[in-house]
């Protein structure tokens, strides 16, 4: 894989979550944009339970479908463990450990497109079946240093986003390399995961999904 952007896209003035999605694929497209499938992210939320007088730390079990074979794990402030699918399973058998916070699965579907070297996925975050934002990723595929190509990116993202584009992801800055640290998979869900945490608290207007 290369080097990723996560981001939300404001819903439209007027328009619902849906429409701006749709305005967004139709941008794509107009751009020559191909459409390729479709994708999902989702995290599931556990609360790390036996720590008397402790707050509860939180444990993040994130799921891809460009890696379906795999699963992620984010302890809240801590390390991050790229598992199999067999995970899930481990973590059902781990109930007096960890206990899943019911109704806090949030997940982004949608559609993938691709443009030359890019990899774009539009998808509608959605938590308990009501819609709670839009995120776009943007991947470019033949770099995996963010420091090579992050101009190029947000050239290429302000095509379609335009005032909307966002910043230098803080995940690639917070390396001790920098920019010049090569891009994994967990730099992608970690910004997902940043993203689903901001839109848990936010109810958007004409947010449900249809």
């Amino acid at each position: 894989m290369g080097v990723t952007c996560v981001c939300q896209v404001p819903v439209a003035e007027g328009k619902s979550v849906q429409q701006t999605v749709d305005m967004l694929h139709k941008k794509l497209e107009q751009l020559g944009s191909v459409k390729q499938g479709s994708f999902c992210v989702d995290c599931e939320t556990y609360h790390a339970t036996g720590n008397v007088g402790q707050p509860s730390k939180l444990l993040y079990v994130m799921h891809n479908s460009e890696t379906p074979l795999s699963c992620m794990s984010l302890f809240e402030g801590g390390p991050c463990l790229v598992a199999d699918a067999n995970f899930d399973a481990l973590m059902s058998k781990l109930k007096s450990h960890f206990q899943n916070a019911k109704g806090h699965k949030v997940e982004s579907r949608g559609s993938r497109y691709r443009y030359c070297d890019f990899l774009i996925k539009v998808g509608t975050v959605t938590m308990s079946s009501s819609a709670r934002g839009i995120s776009v990723e943007v991947e470019y595929c033949p770099c995996v240093v963010p420091g090579d190509c992050w101009n190029l990116m947000k050239e290429f993202m302000q095509s379609f986003l335009g005032t909307s584009v966002p910043e230098l992801p803080s995940v690639f800055a917070a390396k001790p390399e920098g920019l010049f640290a090569a891009a994994d998979c967990v730099d992608t869900m970690t910004q997902y995961l940043e993203l689903f945490n901001k839109l848990r608290k936010l109810q958007i207007p004409g947010s449900n999904v249809r």
